[in-house]
């Protein structure tokens, strides 16, 4: 019998595997401190305990880390950003101020304390004055110190339970997240000259901390973050080569250089990119979501490119949330035969996301349960 770590392995370079590899994405990814008090740690609650269990236990762990990475200490960027953190109305709140050129650009983020997510009440860019501003921070302003020694430890400590796959996100990650998705969407489409500049200043810092960590913590799996913002419907397929192609296939090549292996994680409607997706040679790719949210069959994306990546997918979130147990088992079946029938590099059952409130409900949990059963019978 495998271990964990190395189905994983063997599902990542195309080798044979015992039975089908499971993960339960950030459920056993993002690893949490169940007995914690912080009033917004939502896995504390009593119906976290069981789902939290079968992951470590049963699943082909990938712990979901990115290296530390700290302002440098020349302290440039203390002189253009100031970050300040606050409650109100029992949410944690952080406002960011960015002083350049004469503006005062700011933004501001929101956490409940019972979801584990973070929502954006004010963006930093609100229009083109500002990202002229924002293009003359210099390269310095945005410098780190890069450690990797946690992603080091954590991977001696999953022994042989699990991979430690490092997360970043792309340059399109890092520029549109800086406007409204209204505001990005057009500047985008229709400035792209400007936008090509935003993302140059965004590639040049993640290259340079993508070569960094890649050389320092080889031979791993990487999640690349971001590619979405260029699918369809936000914007036509043919920017997704001007946008992702041109600054996040250098991004792939420098993680496979030092053995690494890139997977690429894209939501939404991936048909038309798939030929993209090769021609940057990424060597896996999530979740491939099923129609409706998608618009692709796992079983044709395995006939027609399951020779070039490995595919992680493509159960929804909301199927486990909603759906009743005994019509979930038939989806998860055809999953696993969609993702394994006929050649292919590999294939790992998992969801698209996880939960994020914080109570599970007996359904959810049942329907975690189906994936681990069904995954282990072959």
């Amino acid at each position: 019998m495998m271990t964990r770590r190395e189905r994983l392995m063997a599902a990542l370079t195309g080798k044979p595997v015992d039975r089908t590899p499971v993960n339960f994405y950030e459920v056993g990814g993002v690893k949490v401190d169940p007995a914690s008090r912080d009033p917004f740690n939502i896995y504390n609650d009593p119906s976290w305990q069981p789902l939290l269990q079968l992951a470590e236990e049963k699943t082909e762990l990938i712990r979901m880390m990115s290296a530390v990475c700290k302002p440098s200490a020349n302290n440039v960027a203390d002189r253009f950003f100031k970050t300040e953190e606050f409650m109100e109305d029992g949410s944690r709140l952080v406002r960011t101020t960015v002083k350049i050129a004469g503006r005062t650009l700011t933004s501001l983020a929101r956490r409940n304390p019972d979801v584990d997510t973070v929502w954006t009440l004010e963006h930093l860019l609100k229009d083109k004055d500002d990202a002229e501003a924002y293009l003359q921070l210099p390269h310095e302003a945005f410098a780190q110190d890069i450690d990797v020694s946690g992603m080091i430890e954590e991977d001696r400590s999953l022994g042989e339970r699990g991979i430690v796959m490092m997360n970043i996100g792309d340059p399109i990650c890092a520029v549109a997240p800086l406007f409204s998705m209204e505001d990005f969407t057009v500047v985008a489409f229709m400035e792209t000259e400007l936008f090509h500049r935003l993302l140059e200043q965004a590639s040049r810092r993640l290259h340079d901390m993508t070569e960094r960590v890649a050389r320092e913590f080889p031979g791993h799996l990487w999640r690349i973050c971001g590619p979405e913002y260029a699918a369809e419907p936000y914007l036509p397929s043919r920017l997704f080569e001007e946008y992702v192609v041109r600054y996040t296939g250098p991004i792939v090549k420098m993680i496979q250089r030092h053995g690494g292996f890139a997977r690429l994680h894209c939501h939404g409607r991936i048909r038309s990119l798939l030929p993209y997706f090769r021609q940057m040679g990424v060597d896996a790719i999530d979740p491939i979501e099923p129609p409706t949210q998608g618009n692709v069959d796992l079983g044709d994306v395995r006939r027609e490119y399951g020779k070039d990546f490995t595919l992680f997918g493509n159960l929804e979130i909301s199927d486990i949330e909603n759906m009743d147990p005994a019509a979930f088992v038939k989806v998860v079946e055809k999953s696993i035969r969609d993702g394994t029938g006929g050649q292919g590099r590999g294939f790992v059952l998992m969801p698209s996301a996880s939960p994020y409130g914080r109570t599970i409900t007996a359904k959810t949990m049942a329907n975690y349960e189906t994936m681990v059963r069904l995954a282990l019978a072959g």
